[in-house]
Protein backbone atom coordinates (compact mmCIF):
# COMPACT_ATOMS: atom_id res chain seq x y z
CA UNK A 1 0.00 0.00 0.00
CA UNK A 2 1.41 3.09 -0.86
CA UNK A 3 1.62 6.81 1.67
CA UNK A 4 -1.13 8.22 0.22
CA UNK A 5 -3.17 5.65 0.21
CA UNK A 6 -1.91 4.49 3.83
CA UNK A 7 -2.65 8.25 5.21
CA UNK A 8 -6.44 8.07 3.51
CA UNK A 9 -7.30 4.63 5.15
CA UNK A 10 -8.45 3.98 1.52
CA UNK A 11 -10.42 0.95 0.76
CA UNK A 12 -11.33 -1.13 -2.13
CA UNK A 13 -13.79 -3.47 -2.39
CA UNK A 14 -15.60 -5.27 -5.36
CA UNK A 15 -13.68 -6.95 -8.30
CA UNK A 16 -16.08 -4.97 -11.05
CA UNK A 17 -14.39 -2.93 -14.31
CA UNK A 18 -16.30 0.15 -13.64
CA UNK A 19 -14.26 2.32 -10.63
CA UNK A 20 -16.52 3.82 -8.32
CA UNK A 21 -15.04 6.80 -5.68
CA UNK A 22 -17.20 7.68 -2.85
CA UNK A 23 -15.69 10.27 -0.68
CA UNK A 24 -17.35 11.90 2.48
CA UNK A 25 -18.23 14.90 3.67
CA UNK A 26 -17.10 16.89 6.66
CA UNK A 27 -17.44 15.61 10.47
CA UNK A 28 -17.91 12.01 8.69
CA UNK A 29 -15.28 9.56 7.55
CA UNK A 30 -15.80 6.45 5.29
CA UNK A 31 -18.37 4.93 7.33
CA UNK A 32 -21.07 7.37 5.66
CA UNK A 33 -22.03 5.48 3.27
CA UNK A 34 -22.27 1.92 4.43
CA UNK A 35 -25.57 1.48 3.25
CA UNK A 36 -24.32 2.46 0.37
CA UNK A 37 -21.49 0.15 -0.45
CA UNK A 38 -23.13 -3.42 -0.32
CA UNK A 39 -25.27 -2.64 -3.66
CA UNK A 40 -22.39 -1.64 -5.16
CA UNK A 41 -19.88 -4.31 -4.88
CA UNK A 42 -20.70 -7.12 -7.28
CA UNK A 43 -20.56 -4.84 -9.94
CA UNK A 44 -18.44 -2.16 -9.56
CA UNK A 45 -14.96 -1.90 -8.07
CA UNK A 46 -15.69 0.61 -5.02
CA UNK A 47 -12.91 2.77 -3.62
CA UNK A 48 -13.27 4.44 -0.11
CA UNK A 49 -11.15 7.00 1.42
CA UNK A 50 -10.89 9.45 4.34
CA UNK A 51 -10.34 13.00 3.97
CA UNK A 52 -7.42 14.29 5.72
CA UNK A 53 -8.56 15.77 9.18
CA UNK A 54 -11.48 13.01 9.61
CA UNK A 55 -11.21 11.33 12.95
CA UNK A 56 -9.86 7.88 11.23
CA UNK A 57 -7.12 9.43 9.99
CA UNK A 58 -3.58 10.53 11.81
CA UNK A 59 -3.73 14.18 12.95
CA UNK A 60 -0.23 14.69 12.40
CA UNK A 61 -0.77 14.30 8.55
CA UNK A 62 -2.78 17.46 8.82
CA UNK A 63 -1.06 20.97 7.23
CA UNK A 64 -3.47 23.64 8.75
CA UNK A 65 -1.83 25.53 5.60
CA UNK A 66 -3.08 22.72 3.18
CA UNK A 67 -6.48 22.55 4.02
CA UNK A 68 -7.11 25.89 4.34
CA UNK A 69 -8.81 26.17 1.08
CA UNK A 70 -10.65 23.45 -0.98
CA UNK A 71 -7.81 22.83 -3.45
CA UNK A 72 -5.81 21.01 -0.58
CA UNK A 73 -8.14 17.90 -0.78
CA UNK A 74 -8.90 18.09 -4.62
CA UNK A 75 -5.20 17.08 -4.53
CA UNK A 76 -5.45 14.58 -1.99
CA UNK A 77 -8.14 12.90 -4.41
CA UNK A 78 -5.89 13.40 -7.33
CA UNK A 79 -3.44 11.89 -5.54
CA UNK A 80 -5.17 8.78 -4.80
CA UNK A 81 -6.34 7.95 -8.14
CA UNK A 82 -3.43 8.43 -9.49
CA UNK A 83 -1.49 6.08 -6.80
CA UNK A 84 -4.48 3.30 -7.54
CA UNK A 85 -3.64 4.04 -11.02
CA UNK A 86 -7.56 4.93 -12.05
CA UNK A 87 -8.28 5.69 -15.44
CA UNK A 88 -11.91 6.70 -15.23
CA UNK A 89 -14.29 6.84 -12.05
CA UNK A 90 -17.65 8.21 -11.31
CA UNK A 91 -17.25 10.18 -8.20
CA UNK A 92 -19.81 10.25 -5.12
CA UNK A 93 -19.33 13.10 -3.29
CA UNK A 94 -20.98 14.10 -0.60
CA UNK A 95 -20.77 17.73 0.72
CA UNK A 96 -17.85 19.41 0.84
CA UNK A 97 -16.60 16.47 -1.46
CA UNK A 98 -18.97 17.49 -4.24
CA UNK A 99 -17.14 21.02 -4.73
CA UNK A 100 -13.52 18.90 -4.16
CA UNK A 101 -14.48 16.45 -7.08
CA UNK A 102 -15.57 19.49 -9.36
CA UNK A 103 -11.93 21.06 -8.68
CA UNK A 104 -10.17 17.97 -9.40
CA UNK A 105 -12.48 17.43 -12.21
CA UNK A 106 -11.22 21.11 -14.38
CA UNK A 107 -7.90 20.02 -14.02
CA UNK A 108 -8.19 16.16 -15.02
CA UNK A 109 -11.63 15.61 -17.24
CA UNK A 110 -10.55 12.51 -18.16
CA UNK A 111 -10.46 11.09 -14.79
CA UNK A 112 -14.05 11.26 -13.82
CA UNK A 113 -16.86 10.09 -16.27
CA UNK A 114 -19.34 11.48 -13.76
CA UNK A 115 -19.93 13.36 -10.52
CA UNK A 116 -23.01 12.70 -8.29
CA UNK A 117 -23.33 15.37 -5.70
CA UNK A 118 -25.08 14.69 -3.07
CA UNK A 119 -25.78 17.80 -0.28
CA UNK A 120 -23.12 20.27 -2.24
CA UNK A 121 -22.96 23.59 -1.75
CA UNK A 122 -20.63 26.26 -4.14
CA UNK A 123 -20.89 29.15 -1.05
CA UNK A 124 -22.69 28.79 2.35
CA UNK A 125 -22.95 32.56 3.00
CA UNK A 126 -25.33 34.53 1.77
CA UNK A 127 -24.57 37.02 -0.64
CA UNK A 128 -26.14 39.81 -3.31
CA UNK A 129 -28.47 37.99 -5.19
CA UNK A 130 -27.56 34.22 -4.00
CA UNK A 131 -28.93 32.49 -0.75
CA UNK A 132 -26.60 30.16 0.62
CA UNK A 133 -28.00 30.01 4.50
CA UNK A 134 -26.24 31.84 6.68
CA UNK A 135 -24.94 34.90 7.10
CA UNK A 136 -21.41 35.69 8.21
CA UNK A 137 -23.20 35.91 11.97
CA UNK A 138 -24.54 32.85 11.77
CA UNK A 139 -20.92 31.21 11.26
CA UNK A 140 -19.21 33.33 13.57
CA UNK A 141 -21.24 31.89 16.42
CA UNK A 142 -21.12 28.18 14.77
CA UNK A 143 -17.56 28.93 15.05
CA UNK A 144 -17.07 30.50 18.91
CA UNK A 145 -19.68 27.53 19.62
CA UNK A 146 -17.14 24.48 18.77
CA UNK A 147 -14.30 26.21 20.30
CA UNK A 148 -15.55 27.24 23.66
CA UNK A 149 -17.25 23.34 23.89
CA UNK A 150 -16.42 20.89 21.16
CA UNK A 151 -18.42 18.09 22.94
CA UNK A 152 -21.15 20.47 23.55
CA UNK A 153 -21.31 21.66 19.82
CA UNK A 154 -21.62 18.12 18.33
CA UNK A 155 -23.93 17.01 20.13
CA UNK A 156 -26.18 19.90 19.47
CA UNK A 157 -24.96 20.12 15.94
CA UNK A 158 -25.52 16.65 14.98
CA UNK A 159 -28.72 16.29 15.04
CA UNK A 160 -29.76 19.93 13.69
CA UNK A 161 -27.77 18.36 10.58
CA UNK A 162 -29.02 15.10 10.21
CA UNK A 163 -32.74 16.39 10.81
CA UNK A 164 -35.24 14.13 11.66
CA UNK A 165 -35.65 11.74 15.19
CA UNK A 166 -32.98 13.02 17.37
CA UNK A 167 -32.43 9.83 19.03
CA UNK A 168 -31.96 8.11 15.85
CA UNK A 169 -28.84 5.79 14.90
CA UNK A 170 -27.96 8.28 12.34
CA UNK A 171 -27.71 10.99 14.79
CA UNK A 172 -25.80 8.84 17.07
CA UNK A 173 -23.35 7.77 14.22
CA UNK A 174 -22.86 11.52 12.82
CA UNK A 175 -22.25 12.60 16.80
CA UNK A 176 -19.39 9.94 16.75
CA UNK A 177 -17.28 10.42 13.62
CA UNK A 178 -17.55 14.42 14.46
CA UNK A 179 -16.36 13.81 17.67
CA UNK A 180 -13.65 11.63 16.69
CA UNK A 181 -12.40 14.71 15.26
CA UNK A 182 -9.23 16.78 17.16
CA UNK A 183 -11.30 20.14 17.98
CA UNK A 184 -8.96 22.52 16.63
CA UNK A 185 -8.96 20.48 13.76
CA UNK A 186 -12.70 19.96 13.11
CA UNK A 187 -12.85 24.22 13.56
CA UNK A 188 -10.09 24.50 11.31
CA UNK A 189 -12.23 22.03 8.64
CA UNK A 190 -15.13 24.24 9.46
CA UNK A 191 -13.86 27.01 8.75
CA UNK A 192 -12.14 26.09 5.23
CA UNK A 193 -15.46 24.36 4.06
CA UNK A 194 -18.40 27.61 5.50
CA UNK A 195 -15.96 30.39 4.55
CA UNK A 196 -15.09 28.64 1.23
CA UNK A 197 -16.68 30.24 -2.30
CA UNK A 198 -16.50 28.17 -5.30
CA UNK A 199 -19.32 29.43 -7.21
CA UNK A 200 -16.27 31.44 -9.48
CA UNK A 201 -15.21 27.91 -10.99
CA UNK A 202 -18.60 26.33 -11.81
CA UNK A 203 -18.01 27.55 -15.21
CA UNK A 204 -15.16 25.24 -15.54
CA UNK A 205 -16.94 22.14 -14.95
CA UNK A 206 -17.06 20.32 -17.62
CA UNK A 207 -18.22 16.74 -16.42
CA UNK A 208 -21.52 15.14 -15.95
CA UNK A 209 -22.91 16.34 -12.59
CA UNK A 210 -25.90 14.66 -10.98
CA UNK A 211 -27.10 17.00 -8.05
CA UNK A 212 -28.93 15.25 -5.52
CA UNK A 213 -30.90 17.31 -2.40
CA UNK A 214 -32.82 16.66 0.34
CA UNK A 215 -36.01 18.83 0.63
CA UNK A 216 -34.65 19.97 4.05
CA UNK A 217 -31.23 20.45 5.19
CA UNK A 218 -30.10 22.75 7.53
CA UNK A 219 -26.80 23.37 5.46
CA UNK A 220 -27.90 23.71 2.18
CA UNK A 221 -31.05 25.13 0.77
CA UNK A 222 -32.70 23.76 -1.90
CA UNK A 223 -32.17 26.25 -4.05
CA UNK A 224 -28.61 26.11 -3.78
CA UNK A 225 -28.97 22.82 -6.12
CA UNK A 226 -30.56 24.83 -9.11
CA UNK A 227 -28.08 27.10 -8.96
CA UNK A 228 -25.37 24.39 -9.33
CA UNK A 229 -27.22 23.24 -12.31
CA UNK A 230 -27.69 26.78 -14.07
CA UNK A 231 -23.92 27.44 -13.27
CA UNK A 232 -21.90 24.18 -13.91
CA UNK A 233 -20.01 24.28 -17.41
CA UNK A 234 -20.92 20.51 -18.43
CA UNK A 235 -24.06 18.77 -18.30
CA UNK A 236 -26.31 18.44 -15.12
CA UNK A 237 -29.85 17.22 -14.15
CA UNK A 238 -31.25 17.83 -10.18
CA UNK A 239 -33.19 15.35 -8.28
CA UNK A 240 -34.43 17.07 -4.98
CA UNK A 241 -35.54 14.20 -2.46
CA UNK A 242 -38.22 14.51 0.01
CA UNK A 243 -35.30 13.49 2.39
CA UNK A 244 -34.69 15.25 5.91
CA UNK A 245 -31.15 16.17 6.34
CA UNK A 246 -27.71 16.71 5.20
CA UNK A 247 -26.57 13.09 5.94
CA UNK A 248 -29.85 12.03 3.49
CA UNK A 249 -27.66 8.61 2.57
CA UNK A 250 -27.05 7.99 6.36
CA UNK A 251 -30.89 8.72 7.71
CA UNK A 252 -32.81 7.62 5.05
CA UNK A 253 -31.23 5.25 2.88
CA UNK A 254 -34.44 2.93 2.08
CA UNK A 255 -35.12 6.54 0.01
CA UNK A 256 -32.09 8.06 -0.93
CA UNK A 257 -29.61 4.76 -1.69
CA UNK A 258 -32.14 3.74 -4.89
CA UNK A 259 -31.46 7.11 -5.99
CA UNK A 260 -27.64 7.25 -5.72
CA UNK A 261 -27.83 3.77 -7.47
CA UNK A 262 -30.00 5.55 -10.73
CA UNK A 263 -27.98 8.11 -10.72
CA UNK A 264 -24.91 6.06 -10.66
CA UNK A 265 -26.37 3.95 -13.65
CA UNK A 266 -27.54 6.76 -15.44
CA UNK A 267 -25.47 8.84 -18.35
CA UNK A 268 -27.12 12.08 -18.89
CA UNK A 269 -26.30 11.87 -22.75
CA UNK A 270 -27.58 8.18 -23.26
Amino acid sequence: MGVVEDAHNVKILGSGERVIVLAHGFGTDQSVWKHLVPHLVDDYKVVLYDNMGAGTTNPNYFDFERYATLEGYAYDLLAILEELQVESCVLVGHSVSGMVGAIASISRPDLFSKIVMLSASPRYLNDVDYYGGFEQEDLDQLFDAMQSNYKAWCSGFAPLAVGGDMDSIAVQEFSRTLFNMRPDIALSVGQTIFQSDMRHILHLVTVPCHILQSMKDLAVPVVVSEYLHQHLGGESIVEVMSSDGHLPQLSSPDMVIPVLLRHIRYNITA
